[in-house]
């Protein structure tokens, strides 16, 4: 599959090295003991450096060992925040789907992007799950506690002005050695921006973070500001990945991505989200793919939703499917798509495994 990438490779063994991390900048954070005007000077420091944007990012040559920057960086947050289109805004492609339908990540999935001398390795995670203790979701959410445990960043994506029960969730799992920004997204739909001053502070309250970012994900020059805003946290080392990778992910799974987030598009809120995709067979003939993938459904009721009248709901499916992949690999596409019934699977420990779930 032609992604703008090539095939992932191992890290060099000199960028798995212990080095030694730059000396910390003193955060930007202010506690709650300080005065009110400090935080609104904080708010206004924010707010005008929204305007600043770091050159676009190009990939020239590797610099020197020696002078490169890598770390990995976590994106988290409660479901449908938007750390799926976070990540593919940072890595400029899609490679992390995104529907309305809450629980659609349900992968640890990397995305890197190199600037100058940095490379950015994004790990976006699953939102976590607090309605259902199934199978399905502890394992979801055992990724998303690996993650924020194994990463020299913590970007914690929240709804501008907004935090309830399931936010505080995710805050709960931060650890305090790892420094955390708070990416306070859809800024643009706050419309009374002297009420940030006082929700700001509450978030301070309640976690010590290192920055505070409003932005929006679908400004482009919120995502180059967010680099550079970045970089200072990442470690002076080797690069993990090539200039021009984009993703550690293989073709066979972005294809069993485009089609579960068609198959979500589609069908709404009317089917469940243990909705699951397998990727039965795929094969490269020159510039053919041959892609057989079956939907797994829990009950006859759901496999009838989304086969639909005469087949209708399911071609649909396919076909857009079909669409897309050909616009990533730039060839033609032969896809083949089933519908089979597996009782309690989401809560099969070993069937959520064999289904691809860590």
């Amino acid at each position: 599959m032609s992604t703008g990438k090539k095939e992932p490779h191992a890290p060099k063994k000199e960028a798995t090295a212990p080095t030694a991390k730059p000396k910390a900048r003193q955060p930007k954070t202010l506690d709650a003991a300080q005065p009110p005007d400090a935080l609104e000077s904080m708010l206004a420091q924010a707010l005008s450096s929204r305007g600043a944007a770091v050159p676009a990012a190009d990939a020239p040559p590797a610099p020197p060992v020696g002078e490169q920057r890598c770390g990995l960086i976590a994106i988290v947050g409660k479901p449908n925040v938007g750390k799926s289109t976070l990540l593919n805004a940072l890595v400029g492609q899609k490679i992390s789907i995104t529907s309305r339908k809450a629980q659609t990540t349900r992968h640890r999935i990397t995305g890197m992007r190199t600037v100058k001398a940095t490379q950015y390795v994004f790990v976006d995670t699953p939102g976590f799950q607090t309605r259902h203790g199934n199978a399905l979701n502890r394992s979801l959410n055992r990724t998303v506690v690996g993650a924020v445990n194994d990463v020299d960043l913590i970007v914690f994506v929240v709804e501008a002005g907004q935090f309830n029960q399931a936010d505080a969730k995710v805050l709960a799992l931060l650890p305090e050695k790892t420094p955390a920004i708070l990416l306070a997204n859809k800024f643009d739909l706050i419309h009374r921006r002297a009420e940030i001053a006082p929700w700001l502070k509450e978030m301070q309250e309640r976690h010590n973070f290192a920055e505070f970012v409003p932005m929006s994900a679908n400004n482009t020059k919120d995502i180059e500001r967010l680099f550079g805003i970045c970089e200072k946290y990442l470690p002076i080392q080797p690069w993990m990945y090539g200039a021009d990778e984009l993703t550690d992910r293989s073709d066979r799974f972005m294809a069993a991505e485009i089609i579960r987030e068609k198959l979500f598009r589609l069908t709404g809120d009317e089917l469940p989200y243990t909705s699951t995709v397998i990727i039965d067979q795929y094969e490269e003939e020159g510039a053919l793919r041959k892609i057989a993938a079956t939907i797994v459904v829990e009950r006859d009721g759901h496999k009838g939703m989304i086969i639909g009248e005469k087949g209708e709901k399911l071609k649909r499916i396919g076909t857009e499917a079909r669409h897309e992949l050909e616009t990533l690999t730039g060839g033609k596409v032969f896809l083949e798509i089933w519908v089979k019934v597996r009782s309690g699977w989401a809560d099969d420990e070993a069937r959520v495994k064999t289904f691809g779930y860590e």
